[in-house]
Order: structure tokens, then C-alpha cells, then sequence
């Protein structure tokens, strides 16, 4: 083990020498804003969970029941998680990272430059998942009362389930490298993770959940009951670790010994096989990723054509920015799972059952419409915090010629504005116009909607770059990288209150006028002021979240020292 330990050093020390635990001033903000973040998240988590644990206990009989189900279903998701993330993350660590080549010159045995692969990939993958989910698990513990074995458990569990994960993927991924190469197989396992995703869903779209709330089905009641007690499939992982917390919630203290002692067995087996898996098989898949062309499918993108109105440096760099994206395969591949997801979204709307709900179908229709933009515009965050936030960064080492060619810091973070705005602006539109529809909203909440949503994109597509070129990272070997840095998080953040600002700004006005059309009443003088003011400051706080922080991202991206 002393080899693993010591190609694990400069992980660690560059971990520790990073620039979160600086002794400056700046760098303790930064650490002090993160820790606190990360905190109220977490505390949000552990109060949901608490209030909804506690809802299902007050049910008797069946609340405990739901209860546990609910805790299998957690398990299980939680372990296809790790799987997904440790597949993608083995292959950039074992086969992708930039430092591979000086590794493996080294006078280490290939086994062991895996083992130290292996973890870091490990840890990289699992970490934030398991975090934002401890606080679920100690909430049952709190609920029904766990003992000490039951935090003993639960932290087995969640060890076991993240090593057995991450050592499947690990033997899956350089099995296939040995028929593929690594840097192709990438976009192979994000079309096969769109089909499994799509196979699941359509899966649990037959099933039709929405009956439910139906009266007259509720006859099927102990059918489902009955299907609540079944026992999960028992050579599955999530199986062993969630019969060992029901055991230590139930107080059985050797039951529960037994399947966290079957769950550490398998991981024995499972690194064993990794172990001896990757001494007969990395080397030569390694070997085979340096050899081989990157691309897996040819391109011609271009957009000349496109852009043939603008002068001449900034059609140049227009087109270059579109080829490079289309070049970056395992860039544009991704739209295809955005389509999917924009897919599922608006076929959720179309499955809502609003005319067997309690309340006016009227009322409901438009408020969902209006809800609806404020989720449309957070699928919007997300899609440009993985797109137009890493944009920045994406120049890498090469920024130095952006700095030194023809065009200025301002043009070029605009540029990269408008190119990530409109595909971005027409989608969300798309997400409002098909959603609005089958909901059947009224014509002003259409128009409202529709509005605020051309108004809110520029404002997000502005923080993501201006907030990416703030704090940009042209070390990343991946975007994902950059999305998750200090300036990723600020980025969340700000769109999250920017967009909260404007949902509670409209809501009174909103509400004022759709009640009064729905009750054909004239509105007072006061409401129509309240109304324009309103209107007024969110179309200033729009056109403010354009300027600001591309103004922001242009004066500290200038003062970048490369």
C-alpha cells in the first residue's frame, strides 16, 4: 500500500494546499459563504425529511410501511446513482486525465496506479451524494428512534454501497475500453445512459401513478398494500444495506451484523476482481485510449452562414465557437438527454389529472401556469449552469490568444452571451408554450408567462457567463469541473434569488388580476399602480441582471494573469 499512498499525495496535498484553506482574508470568505450554503442545504433536507417521516409515522400501520418502502426506494437510487456517476468518472480517471502519462512512466506495477486511480475516482464520484443524503438517513433514525448501532449501520451502509458501486463500474469501464477506446466510449455510455433512462421512465409512465387519486380505483387499495410488503430482489446490494438499517431500526442487533457482514464481503470480492481484473487488463487499455482518434463521429459543422452580417474578427470567433462545441463530442451529445428530459417534462404536464382534483379546474389550471415558470426557469439554471457557465473556462490554456488577438474582453464574453442565449431562450419558450397548452390556460397567463420567460433568460444566460469568466477554471478537464468550483456555486445561488425575486414580485399583481377577471371586477386605482410598479422593477431587475454581471465577469476576467 505504501506505492497507493504515495501516488494518492498530491491529491491530498493539493486538497489541502487549495485555495479554500488559504490564510488570506479573501479565501476564508470564500470557505465561510461555502460551509454556510452547504449548511442551509443540508438543514433544508433534514427538515423535509424529518416533517415528512413524521407525517407517515402519525399514520398507523401503514404509514410505517410506506415508510420503509420508502427507504428501499431511496437505497436503490441511490446505488444507480454511484453507478452512473463512478462509470463516468472511472473513465476520466483511469483513462482520460492528463497526468495519466507521467503516472505510468513511473516504476509502479499497473494494479497499483489503479488501486490509487480507483479511489480518488471513488471518492470524486460518491461524495456529494452521499453527504446530501446522510441527513435522510438520520432523520429515520430520529423518527423511529434508532440506537447507536443504527448510525453504525447506516454509515456501513452507505460505504458499502459506494465501493461496491464504484468497483462494478471500475471492471465495467475497462472491460469496454478493451473494445472501445476510452476517449469514444464516452458517448457511447451517455446514449446507452439515455436509453436506460428513457426505458425507465416509459416503465413508470404505464403505470399511470396519477389513478390514484382517482375514487374509483381506490378498491385496489389492498392490492398495493400487499405489494408495499414484498420483499426486495435479496442479491441486490441496496437490499443488503437497507435489510441491515430496518434490522438496526428494529433493534436486532445480529440481524443486522449479518447483512452489513454479507454487504463487506461483497466489497472484498468485488475490489479483489477490480484488483486482479485491472493487473491482466489497464495497461493494455490505457495503451489502446493513447493510440486512437478521439472522435467517434465526424462533423462539418460550421456557421459562417450564420453569421456572414458580422465584421470580420467576431464572425471568426462566432464560428469557432460554435465548431468548437460541435467538435467536443461529449458536449453536444448531452442535447440528446435534454431533449429527452424536455420530452418528459411536458408529457407530465399532459398527464395531470386536474379534472378529478378538489379545487376550481379554473383556478388550478393558471396557477400551475404560473408555478410552472419558476420551474421552467430552474430546468433553465441547470441546463445553462452544465452549457454557458463553463464557456469561460472551456478556452483553457489557450486563453492567452483570446487576450492577445483583435478582439476586446467585452466583445468576446458577448459573443458567447448571444450564442448560448438563443437555443437557450427558444427551448425554455417551447417548455412554457407546450406546457401553457396543455394546461389550457388562460389567454393572459399564455401571454404573461410567455413574457417573463424572454424576459428571465437573458438574465440567466448573463450570470452564467459573467459569473464564468469571474471565476473561471482553465485547468478543468471537464465542464463538470467548473460547475461545481466556488464561482458555480455563486452562480446557483444568485440565479436561485433571481428568479425567486421575480416569481414573488408578479405573484400579488397576478393574482390580483386574475381574480379580478374571474370575478369581473374593476380594479382601484392603487391595484394598477401596484401592478405597473411592480412590472416595472422586475423588467429593471432584468435588464440590472444582464449588465451587471457581464460587466463583473469583463472587469475581473481582464485582470486574469495568463
Amino acid at each position: 500500500m505504501h506505492d497507493v499512498v504515495t501516488l494518492l499525495r498530491p491529491r491530498i496535498l493539493g486538497f489541502k494546499n487549495s485555495s479554500l484553506f488559504d490564510r488570506k482574508k479573501g479565501s476564508r470568505i470564500k470557505l465561510f459563504i461555502l460551509a454556510v450554503i452547504g449548511l442551509l442545504f443540508w438543514s433544508g433536507i433534514f427538515a423535509v425529511s424529518l416533517r415528512v417521516l413524521t407525517y407517515f409515522k402519525s399514520i398507523e400501520e401503514l404509514g410505517t410501511i410506506i415508510a420503509f418502502k420508502l427507504l428501499s426506494m431511496m437505497l436503490i437510487t441511490l446505488m444507480s446513482l454511484l453507478i452512473f456517476s463512478s462509470i463516468l468518472t472511472a473513465l476520466s480517471k483511469l483513462f482520460m486525465s492528463k497526468d495519466l502519462n507521467l503516472v505510468h512512466a513511473l516504476p509502479v506495477e499497473s494494479h497499483r496506479i489503479f488501486l490509487a486511480r480507483w479511489i480518488e475516482s471513488m471518492v470524486d464520484s460518491a461524495w456529494m451524494v452521499v453527504v446530501y443524503t446522510l441527513p435522510v438517513f438520520m432523520a429515520y433514525g430520529i423518527i423511529f428512534q434508532g440506537g447507536p448501532f443504527f448510525y453504525v449501520a447506516m454509515l456501513s451502509s452507505i460505504l458499502t454501497l459506494t465501493a461496491t458501486a464504484s468497483g462494478l463500474s471500475a471492471i465495467v469501464v475497462m472491460a469496454a475500453v478493451i473494445v472501445i477506446p476510452a476517449n469514444r466510449i464516452r458517448n457511447i455510455f451517455i446514449f446507452l445512459g439515455l436509453i436506460l433512462f428513457l426505458i425507465l421512465f416509459l416503465a413508470f409512465r404505464l403505470l399511470r401513478p396519477e389513478r390514484m387519486v382517482n375514487p374509483e380505483v381506490f378498491s385496489s387499495v389492498m392490492l398495493y398494500l400487499s405489494a408495499l410488503r414484498t420483499p426486495e430482489l435479496p442479491y441486490l446490494p441496496s437490499t443488503w444495506a437497507y435489510d441491515a438499517m430496518r434490522a438496526a431500526l428494529s433493534g436486532s442487533v445480529s440481524e443486522g451484523l449479518f447483512h452489513m457482514a454479507l454487504a463487506w464481503s461483497f466489497v472484498g470480492l468485488t475490489v479483489l476482481s477490480s484488483i486482479i481484473f485491472a493487473d491482466a487488463f489497464y495497461h493494455r487499455g490505457m495503451s489502446k485510449t493513447q493510440t486512437s482518434a478521439a472522435r467517434l463521429f465526424k462533423n462539418r459543422a460550421s456557421g459562417d452562414f450564420i453569421f456572414a452580417f458580422l465584421p470580420g474578427p467576431t464572425k471568426a470567433f462566432a464560428v469557432k465557437e460554435i465548431k468548437t462545441f460541435f467538435r467536443d463530442q461529449t458536449q453536444w451529445s448531452q442535447i440528446f438527454l435534454i431533449g429527452a428530459l424536455v420530452l418528459i417534462y411536458i408529457f407530465n404536464f399532459k398527464a395531470l389529472p386536474l379534472d378529478q382534483a378538489p379545487i376550481n379546474t379554473v383556478y388550478l389550471q393558471n396557477l400551475l401556469s404560473f408555478l410552472n415558470v419558476g420551474l421552467a426557469a430552474f430546468v433553465l439554471i441547470a441546463i445553462t449552469g452544465r452549457f454557458a457557465f463553463p464557456a469561460v473556462s472551456n478556452e483553457n490554456e489557450a486563453f492567452w490568444l483570446v487576450k492577445s488577438g483583435p478582439l476586446t474582453i467585452r466583445s468576446f464574453l458577448w459573443i458567447k452571451f448571444f450564442i448560448y442565449m438563443i437555443p437557450l431562450l427558444i427551448l425554455t419558450e417551447i417548455l412554457i408554450v407546450a406546457t401553457n397548452i396543455f394546461l389550457n390556460v388562460t389567454t393572459f397567463m399564455m401571454v404573461l408567462s410567455t413574457i417573463t420567460i424572454f424576459c428571465m433568460v437573458p438574465g440567466v444566460i448573463a450570470i452564467a457567463i459573467g459569473f464564468g469568466a469571474a471565476y473561471p477554471n482553465f485547468k478543468s478537464e471537464n465542464p463538470a469541473q467548473t460547475v461545481t468550483s466556488f464561482g458555480g456555486l455563486l452562480f446557483m445561488v444568485v440565479c436561485a434569488a433571481f428568479v425567486g425575486g421575480i416569481i414573488m414580485l408578479e405573484a400579488g399583481p397576478v393574482y390580483n388580476l386574475f381574480m379580478a377577471g374571474f370575478r369581473n371586477r374593476t380594479l382601484a386605482l392603487w391595484e394598477w399602480g401596484w401592478i405597473v410598479g411592480s412590472f416595472a422593477i422586475v423588467f429593471t431587475i432584468c435588464v440590472l441582471a444582464v449588465l451587471l454581471p457581464m460587466r463583473f465577469g469583463e472587469k475581473r476576467l481582464h485582470n486574469q494573469g495568463i
